[in-house]
């Protein structure tokens, strides 16, 4: 079950797609780059639905990473894995490797499909104070609607 709204949200430690350590605690309101953040869990890199999602995030992405805002997208891949893909497809955001220990961030948000070995479509809005303000979960063949985030952080 996906951790509710209202909730702290649970902090993680991961790297990105260039080896750089990412904390969710580097972005709260204490800290110096403090914003809001769009927290969004997909199943793997280089899938239809995940691909054309993490796209449309791309070609939006002044609406989600600015001096308000920071996005950061979940994966199972590899790091390695995830540089590949975020330079094919142009993602100037930061790609998150839940690699190792396997799911640990994904099981912290209840979007980890132990079945599968990877997250579900799940998005999270977490203000600067760290605490849960929205979210989706959607299965795996499901996309999500990026209008809804666009609300979800004009309503912060």
């Amino acid at each position: 079950m996906a951790i509710e709204i209202g909730a702290q949200a649970p902090d993680f430690e991961l790297k990105d797609n260039h080896g750089r350590t990412v904390r969710l605690s580097d972005f709260s309101g204490d800290s110096e780059d403090g914003r809001n953040v769009v927290l969004f869990f997909y199943p793997f890199a280089f899938t239809g639905v995940c691909t054309g999602e993490l796209r449309e995030l791309r070609d939006h992405l002044d609406t989600f990473v600015n001096e308000d805002t920071q996005l950061l997208a979940v994966s199972a891949d590899s790091i390695h894995t995830l540089r590949v893909f975020g330079e094919q497809e142009g993602l100037e955001f930061p790609l998150l490797s839940d690699f190792w220990p396997h799911g640990a961030a994904s099981r912290a948000y209840g979007v980890f499909d132990e079945d599968k070995g990877c997250a579900v479509r799940g998005t999270f809005v977490i203000d600067r104070a760290g605490t849960v303000r929205w979210s989706v979960v959607n299965g795996l063949p499901d996309a999500r609607d990026l209008d809804d985030y666009v609300k979800a952080l004009a309503a912060l």
